[in-house]
């Protein structure tokens, strides 16, 4: 029988956005997934509220958290990885290696030479197939492109942290239309992630539930295969190229993004200050608005 790591959720209701520590109950030993920095765009404000909900969880439970994980450069949120690195005493952060190919793109879209490129910011960039023990928790990293290039999935156990590939059975998946998204490779990462054993309990990334209604952020690969609403077992690529591309195509940019990916291709900090001590952010003006070429 495959490891069953103990999971917690911690959700974002202003992003949507899921966050979960996973930890081995025999060892106490845990990592964190995908942690929250909050930012309001219209203030420019930063602030630390949902990753010190996580760092009081695990210092309520007594988890001895060995990694940061991160799945892909989020659009959505700011990382909170450097910072909860810093509180518990520099914790190792890792992400996919081909954010590097994403530093890149961005790094022209932003037309800074400041920021990196070359994966500096992580203490680790995970290849396709990696594996790394968290406690006795074997964890496999697959690579899983389509919503960005470095999108990555971490197999702990018997749990899946899928990232942006899968939402809940009955909304689907996630969006392919970010700068080096591509509808047909997500697919391929959806059919490679739902390969892993029926029982495998997979962790989605986001959950945009009713005001007063609870996340759902958590069904198997059984589920998934017999009643997803884009990808069940039946579908086939051609159909779920066109509709993704389709549906990408009336979804509005994140609000958090142009300021999000600035922050998160430095692993989570914030452009350097200025001769003022104060950090900018710098916006491309009209670059995902721009005039037909026709």
């Amino acid at each position: 029988m495959p490891a069953r790591p103990i999971v917690a959720s911690f959700f974002d209701r202003p992003t949507g956005s899921l966050q979960y520590v996973f930890h081995d109950p025999e060892t106490m030993k845990g990592a964190i997934v995908d942690p929250v920095w909050n930012f309001c765009p219209k203030a420019g404000r930063t602030w630390t509220e949902d990753a010190d909900r996580i760092l009081e969880y695990v210092r309520r439970t007594g988890i001895e958290v060995e990694w940061i994980l991160d799945t892909h450069p989020h659009a959505d949120h700011f990382t909170a990885a450097v910072y909860l690195s810093d509180q518990l005493g520099g914790v190792p952060r890792g992400i996919g290696a081909k954010v590097t190919e994403v530093q890149k793109l961005w790094r022209e879209i932003y037309h800074d030479d400041t920021l990196p490129q070359d994966g500096a910011p992580w203490d680790r960039l995970f290849d396709d197939g990696d594996e790394f023990t968290v406690g006795t928790i074997p964890v496999r990293v697959m690579l899983s492109p389509g919503h960005t290039l470095a999108s990555v999935t971490y197999v702990a156990g018997d749990a899946a942290f899928v990232h942006d590939t899968l939402m809940m059975p009955g909304s689907g998946t996630s969006r392919a239309d970010f700068p080096g998204g591509d509808a047909g490779q997500l697919w391929d990462s959806i059919r490679a992630i739902l390969d892993l054993p029926a029982d495998t309990r997979l962790f989605v990334g986001h959950d945009y539930p009713a005001k007063d209604d609870p996340p759902r952020f958590m069904a198997t690969v059984a589920e998934h295969r017999l009643t997803n609403a884009h990808v069940k077992d039946g579908v086939q690529k051609p159909e779920f190229v066109a509709r993704r591309e389709a549906r990408d195509k009336t979804l509005a940019l994140p609000a958090q993004m142009l300021h999000a990916l600035q922050v998160n291709l430095r692993g989570g900090r914030l452009p350097a200050p200025e001769s003022d001590g104060r950090s900018y952010f710098k916006v491309p003006a009209n670059y995902f608005d721009r005039p037909s070429k026709n």
